[in-house]
């Protein structure tokens, strides 16, 4: 009996494994090593390269967003909304309490670690004169004062081996759901030149080219320039300025683009893949989640706090509301409320 409790125990955790369902939804992932931390569900997660049953870092009623691995791997960078706020935080790569780095009342968003470790560059509009665009500063990893960039804006950025270079775009649309978008917001890529300061632009496509990261001699990025019009990955040969495409997706489009020592990772179908750069090679990074999901089970809400339109009865002695996905009458003095579709599984 003592021989089979043991095989029992195994082939139990060995169904439980079996019958998980690969996650979805996962986004802003990072890579170094055999180390991936994503987002999921507002909370931070690590898994192997290699896939498999993912590790929460993370339990904070505010979101966490944007994990960085510093160049070592030790620490993660990230935008967390703690304390009514969103700013810089680090944390162990295994877990630990998180130390705030920057207390603006605006927004700090994490972009990039510069090559050495020490400090932590990230975008904000707290020195900008418009809500349109931001600004690019750094932070000491360790805590301490923030120094502005000498650009007017910056956004998505990557810094060059030794840190004397940046690749980087001067706006930001990567939230936005815009399909194909051709217009005064299309983003290119340029090269800023700490000693020289100068800028170079180095795409200069009507569409978008978003995501730079630095690598030796190549510039990465995502566009949708291909003739599929769907967001892929491309190369950039500094030496001879030349374009080349790397993947061919067609179905939906690469997002949230982020790189490691030798490789880049980016979600796909709400999926997560990671891109050898040696190789040239892309596979999936097949995730197990196992959660409470505590936003997607079942509950009683108030919906008054969630009305987005509204009308009033020919006679006015009643008004419509739509509120959280269901369309509800109420009286104008007496009477009761009345859910007239209730289907919590579908909007109206």
């Amino acid at each position: 009996m003592k021989r089979v409790l043991p095989l029992v125990c195994v082939l139990l955790l060995t169904a439980a494994l079996a019958s998980a369902e690969e996650a979805r939804l996962m986004h802003q992932a990072d890579i170094h090593g055999d180390q991936v931390v994503f987002v999921y569900a507002g909370d931070l997660w690590t898994v192997s390269a290699q896939g498999g049953v993912a590790r929460r870092l993370t339990t904070h009623p505010g979101m966490e967003m944007f994990p960085k691995f510093s160049p070592d791997g030790s620490t993660i960078a990230f935008t967390g909304a703690y304390d009514g706020n969103m700013d810089v935080f680090t944390m162990p790569a295994v877990g630990g309490e998180p130390k705030r780095l920057t207390f603006h009342p605006g927004y700090d968003i994490v972009t990039e670690w510069h090559p050495d470790g020490k400090t932590i560059l990230f975008r904000s509009g707290r020195a900008s004169h418009s809500g349109r665009f931001n600004r690019l500063f750094t932070v000491p990893a360790g805590g301490g004062y923030v120094e502005t960039l000498p650009l007017p804006t910056g956004e998505l950025t990557s810094y060059n081996a030794d840190g004397s270079k940046i690749a980087y775009n001067r706006m930001t649309r990567e939230t936005r759901s815009w399909k194909r978008y051709r217009g005064g917001m299309a983003q290119d890529i340029w090269i800023y030149d700490f000693a020289a300061n100068e800028i170079e632009r180095i795409t200069d496509f009507d569409g978008t080219d978003a995501f730079p990261m630095w690598q030796g001699e190549k510039i990465y990025f995502v566009s949708d320039r291909g003739p599929a019009n769907r967001m892929n990955l491309y190369s950039y040969y500094i030496g001879g300025k030349e374009i080349a495409q790397l993947t061919n997706y067609g179905d939906y489009d690469i997002k949230w683009a982020s790189d490691g020592p030798g490789a880049i990772v980016y979600e796909n179908g709400g999926k997560l893949f990671a891109f050898d750069l040696a190789s040239g090679s892309d596979r999936e990074i097949k995730v197990e989640i196992f959660s409470d999901k505590t936003v997607a089970r079942a509950s009683v809400q108030n919906v008054q706090q969630y009305i987005q339109n509204y009308g009033i009865s020919p006679t006015g002695a009643r008004a419509v509301f739509e509120a959280r996905g269901d369309i509800f009458t109420v009286p104008a003095e007496k009477g009761d409320i009345r859910n007239l579709t209730q289907t919590p599984g579908i909007r109206e």
